[in-house]
C-alpha cells in the first residue's frame, strides 16, 4: 500500500503575544519566527517520523524552497510537488503565555490544483492506496471523486471548515479525523457523544476520531467507541498537535496496531508537539514517541 497526502504547504509566521488579541486591539509581539508547516506538510512529516513511507503532492510558490527542503530532510517524497510563480501559501499564528494560538490562512499556491494535476498525481496510484487530505488545497471535490473512483482509502481531516466541503460527497470518506469544532460544523451538535451518533447516522460506512483537546480523543467504528486520555505536559505551542496525532493514528492503522494502542501512541506523539515550538520542528520521531514518559 502507498500512502498519499495531497495537501497544503505554508510558511507559518508564529508571534508570541501575552494574550490572543480581540477586535480594535494593538499589542506588541514578545518575538517571531518562521517555521514550514500547512496542515498537509505536518501530516506528511509526522508520518515520515512514524517510520511511513509517504508521498506529497501540492504546490510552492515562489518562496517554497525551505518547503521543499524540509520535506526532503524529514523523508517526504517530493516527486508531486510543483513550484509555480506567484506566492506560496503562508499563515500569522498568534501564541499565547499558555500555547494556545489562532491562526489566519493565506491560500496562495495551495489554491492553484487544477484537475489536470490531480489526474497527473493520482495516476500513479492504484486500489487500495491511502489518501490523506485536508481543505487547505482547490479541487478537493474532484480529489475525493478520483481518489474513490480508484477505489482508494480516503482519509480526511475536514479543517478548516468551509463552504468548499459542502460541495464534497463526503459518503466516500473513509476515515473522518476532526475535533470539536468541525464535529459540530458538520453534524450541528455540541456535545461529543451526539456528534459520534450524528456522524454514524450520515455517514454508517465512515469511522471517525474525534479530538477533545484536554479531554483527550474519541475513536468510533462499527465494533464500537474507544476513548484515549491526554499526556499530561507543559503546553509550548499546540500549532501541530492535531497534525501529529492524525499521522501518528494513520500509521498506527498502516501497522495494524489494535485501536487502542494507536490511539495511546497518537497522544503520546501529540503531547511532545505540544512542548515544543513551532509545526514541523514541534514533530517527535517514533523513537522519543515509544520512549515517551509521563502520566496521562
Amino acid at each position: 500500500m502507498k500512502v498519499l497526502n495531497f495537501g497544503s504547504l505554508n510558511l507559518d509566521y508564529v508571534y508570541q503575544v501575552e494574550s490572543i488579541l480581540i477586535p480594535g486591539e494593538t499589542q506588541a509581539s514578545k518575538d517571531r519566527q518562521t517555521f514550514c508547516g500547512g496542515k498537509g506538510l505536518n501530516q506528511s512529516i509526522a508520518l515520515a517520523k512514524a517510520g511511513i513511507p509517504v508521498y506529497h503532492a501540492g504546490m510552492i510558490g515562489e518562496e517554497g524552497a525551505p518547503l521543499l527542503k524540509t520535506c526532503e530532510e524529514n523523508g517526504v517524497n517530493t516527486e508531486f510537488i510543483r513550484q509555480i510563480p506567484g506566492p506560496g501559501g503562508h499563515t500569522v499564528i498568534q501564541v499565547d503565555k499558555n500555547g494556545q494560538n489562532c491562526i489566519l490562512l493565506f491560500g496562495g499556491s495551495n489554491r492553484s490544483i487544477t484537475k489536470e494535476f490531480v489526474d497527473e498525481v493520482l495516476d500513479s496510484f492504484d486500489a487500495g492506496d491511502l489518501i490523506l487530505l485536508q481543505n487547505e488545497i482547490s479541487e478537493l471535490s474532484y480529489i475525493i471523486d478520483r481518489a474513490y473512483a480508484k477505489d482508494m482509502m480516503i482519509v480526511l481531516n475536514p479543517s478548516p471548515y468551509d463552504s468548499n466541503l459542502e460541495s464534497c460527497d463526503l459518503s466516500k470518506i473513509s476515515l473522518f479525523l476532526v475535533n470539536e469544532i468541525e464535529g459540530y460544523q458538520i453534524t450541528g451538535e455540541k456535545e461529543p457523544e451526539k456528534i459520534l451518533k450524528k456522524i454514524r447516522e450520515i455517514y454508517p460506512k465512515a469511522k471517525i476520531v474525534l479530538t477533545l483537546g484536554g479531554d483527550g480523543s474519541v475513536y468510533q467504528d462499527e465494533t464500537g467507541v474507544y476513548y484515549q486520555d491526554i499526556f499530561k505536559v507543559k503546553a509550548v505551542d499546540t500549532t501541530a498537535a492535531g497534525d501529529t496525532f492524525t499521522g501518528y493514528f494513520i500509521s498506527s492503522i498502516l501497522e495494524n496496531m489494535p485501536v487502542q494502542e494507536g490511539m495511546k501512541l497518537a497522544a503520546k506523539a501529540a503531547a511532545i508537539a505540544v512542548s515544543r515550538p513551532g509545526a514541523t520542528a514541534s514533530i517527535p520521531l517514533k523513537k522519543e514517541v515509544l520512549e515517551f514518559e509521563t502520566e496521562s
